[in-house]
């Protein structure tokens, strides 16, 4: 059973992590369609990576839900590897998409437009990220969950990487230079691969 101060502590749990993956949906769609209206290889694999953000996010949803309930924990920490191993392996193939894109496009001289909506969105994840992170890190030890900490750190990873998007976007849309969303879209890989990379070690983790 849990005592009413850690059923505060969970309430207000789900509810940033409501927030979080509502935002993900909002961040995934608008970034997955500027990328596609603009021929933007930076955008679309900026919001690809919100979508699996939100499949990582209910997974922890679910997962506080069941402890809410006082469910068995080691069925959660099943579900949990799973996850963590269905989304690694996605993130990982995201890695192959962009590289093979993103080389295309230099090699052929590719080049994206202008995409006002990206830089929006890109802004406010530089901005809403970092307190997010904070957030879920604060709840994350007063609960004793690793994985509520683990997911505001890809808060972090997802601030960096609407860093990168902000940069490559901006610089294309004021100097129309034609290879900066494709370098900053290989710039992105780093950060798709460490999230993904650490999400697969965690789902085959014994």
């Amino acid at each position: 059973m849990v005592n009413s101060q850690n059923i505060d502590l969970l309430k207000k749990s789900l509810h940033t992590e409501y927030f979080s993956t509502a935002w993900m949906a909002f961040e995934f769609i608008v970034g997955f369609y500027s990328g596609i209206k603009a021929g933007s290889i930076l955008l679309i694999a900026f919001g690809l990576d919100s979508f699996l953000e939100i499949i990582s996010g209910s997974t922890l949803i679910w997962r506080l839900k069941k402890e809410f309930n006082g469910a068995d924990s080691s069925e959660i920490v099943k579900a949990e590897k799973k996850s963590s191993l269905i989304v690694g392996s996605v993130l990982l193939l995201l890695c192959v998409y962009v590289i093979g894109v993103s080389l295309f496009n230099l090699f052929t001289h590719q080049a994206s437009e202008s995409s006002f909506s990206g830089i929006a969105i890109a802004i406010a994840s530089v901005i809403l990220m970092p307190i997010l992170t904070l957030k879920k890190r604060k709840l994350g030890k007063a609960i004793h969950s690793d994985a509520l900490i683990e997911d505001g750190m890809c808060n972090i990873t997802c601030a960096y990487m609407a860093g990168t998007v902000l940069v490559g976007a901006i610089l294309t849309a004021l100097f129309g230079l034609w290879w900066v969303d494709s370098i900053a879209a290989l710039v992105l890989v780093y950060f798709i691969a460490s999230e993904g990379l650490e999400s697969f070690q965690n789902g085959i983790r014994k």
